[in-house]
């Protein structure tokens, strides 16, 4: 059971009861596992970038489908890679920024995914390759995304065969979409997204009241975690800047976009919140909540997880239409 309305949430979605078994058993085996391998707060970046792209995480292999393109295009501090999946016949392009924090994650690992997507929308799915905190920063991450962003607003037609534009990701990279479109309309006079698709995004750099008390429990996020990614990517004097934090910028022009997110993330208030605003903005906002989600528990072999992939494809597929 899940609320999908404009920035509201039935009450008992909350409740300990609204939890699948299934999801409970996950749950707890997720956080055993956690606790038995080294924390993110411990180790660098690096190798744990290395050892996901290795397959050694919770997300297990990384499958890198043949028919998947790469190229490069440019960008403010060299060439930016990007990840290509192809529909049958496409009719414009989603772009997709993937998350792990501003700090992990890449490109080329989530071939399956852009592929369900691209065959479920035909659109082709594009991935950027954006720069990394902590070696990179902000203002890094979101200039890769803008001049990827921009570059595809000026190709999609001739690259991908219509002018059909969605844009989305999960965590760092909902953020990321969010400050992609605010940037594309302050800078360039650019609304040209049909459709947001926000997963368990962080929209408040000064950290919203669920992640403030949710504390040291590692279900993929704790309190402590968020503290670092927030610390390797923002500068604390920015944190309210809204070009750091769309949760408190203008919303005004702004695609409609799904909000999904779990009971059970630190996050929660940032969804929450986001999709109120959005909405209060006069925006069509949808807010996807799942009882006993975790952070990124749409990547899990889950019904739960199922249940909110199938709404993020029925959601691209009609907005776009």
């Amino acid at each position: 059971m899940t609320a999908m309305a404009a920035g509201t949430a039935d009450p008992a979605l909350f409740e300990p009861a609204a939890i699948a078994p299934e999801t409970l058993r996950f749950n707890a085996e997720l956080e055993a596992t956690l606790a038995s391998m080294p924390s993110i707060l411990d180790v660098p970046p690096a190798a744990v970038r290395e050892a996901r792209a290795a397959g050694r995480s919770i997300f297990g292999p990384v499958v890198r489908l043949p028919e998947a393109e790469e190229r490069a295009i440019p960008g403010p501090a060299g060439p930016i890679p990007l990840r290509i999946v192809r529909p049958a016949r496409a009719r414009g392009a989603y772009f997709h920024i993937h998350g792990g924090g501003w700090a992990l994650g890449a490109h080329d690992q989530q071939d399956v995914l852009l592929k369900v997507v691209a065959e479920a929308t035909g659109l082709a799915a594009v991935s950027v390759g954006y720069r990394l905190a902590p070696e990179h920063p902000y203002p890094a991450g979101p200039d890769d995304c803008e001049a990827a962003a921009l570059w595809l607003v000026a190709n999609v037609e001739r690259e991908f065969g219509g002018p059909v534009l969605a844009i989305g990701g999960e965590s760092a990279g909902a953020h990321l979409s969010a400050v992609t479109l605010l940037r594309l309309r302050e800078r360039h006079g650019l609304t040209p997204f049909r459709a947001a698709n926000l997963s368990y995004g962080q929209y408040d750099f000064a950290l919203t009241p669920s992640v403030r008390r949710w504390g040291p429990r590692n279900l993929v996020l704790s309190t402590p975690i968020i503290e670092q990614f927030v610390g390797w990517f923002a500068p604390p004097q920015l944190r309210a800047d809204p070009d750091l934090s769309p949760l408190h910028a203008d919303l005004r022009h702004m695609p409609p976009a799904l909000f999904t997110v779990g009971t059970l993330d630190p996050l929660l208030d940032d969804s929450l919140f986001m999709a109120a605003r959005w909405g209060a903005a006069g925006n069509a906002a949808e807010l996807a909540v799942y009882p006993g989600g975790v952070h990124a528990f749409n990547a899990f072999p889950l019904a739960l997880a199922a249940e909110a992939n199938a709404r993020t494809l029925r959601f691209l597929a009609t907005a776009t239409a």
